[in-house]
């Protein structure tokens, strides 16, 4: 029960559809320009870089926010690292899968900065500079994107290993686990990125905007 209420949770915090409520602010709705997305890259293309920046701020902190009320509703729980980590799950299904947007929303890759961030900060610097240095080099947001998603679930089982969350080995894989789903939805909801990337046709990113 305390696992559906934490899903619960982050999905409901993950409605807050930042990039579509910045784009109504600016007479758009992202969701019908650029490549369609809601997310901060598709909103930075559109609205410029003011834009995305609080789109992608708004959708780390939603995830924060939610991870934060978790932690605080169980805390001393046994396996509090679990409890938060659905509660990531929820937010990122809430960003993906808006169901007052017809299930439209965007690829969670700035909800998951959030998530990295909340479950252990010393996690952050190596997806964020792989993230950064396959952007900078390559130009490819959904690249860098990728690689981050996958630097995460691989950061987790090894901090899992060596005993940092100090949890029982049920609940330990657990977590793995949905770590991995949230790997593979990453990397499913940026399909199309991919195959333009093995085509050689993804757009770069400065290359503007995309019609």
């Amino acid at each position: 029960m305390e696992r559906l209420v934490c899903l619960v949770i982050g999905y409901v915090f993950g409605l807050l559809q930042t990039g579509y409520l910045v784009g109504k602010l600016n007479h758009i709705d992202i969701r019908k320009e650029g490549s369609g997305n809601a997310g901060s890259t598709n909103a930075v293309r559109v609205m410029g870089w003011k834009a995305g920046l609080m789109t992608f701020a708004g959708d780390v902190l939603k995830c924060v926010l939610a991870i934060f009320l978790v932690r605080y509703l169980y805390r001393g729980s046994e396996y509090l690292p679990l409890l938060a980590m659905y509660a990531g799950m929820g937010a990122t299904l809430g960003h993906n899968f808006p169901f007052y947007l017809k299930f439209k929303g965007g690829k969670g890759i700035a909800v998951l900065a959030g998530l990295v961030v909340s479950t252990n900060p010393a996690m952050v610097p190596i997806p964020l500079a792989a993230f950064l240095i396959a952007v900078i080099f390559s130009r490819y947001v959904s690249l860098g994107s990728l690689l981050a998603s996958t630097l995460f679930f691989i950061e987790v089982a090894t901090f899992g290993q060596y005993g940092i969350f100090k949890m029982a080995a049920p609940y330990l894989y657990e977590m793995y686990i949905l770590v991995l789903l949230l790997t593979i939805l990453a990397w499913y909801r940026h399909k199309e990125n991919i195959k333009r990337l093995l085509a050689g046709e993804e757009n770069r990113f400065g290359s503007g905007k995309k019609k």
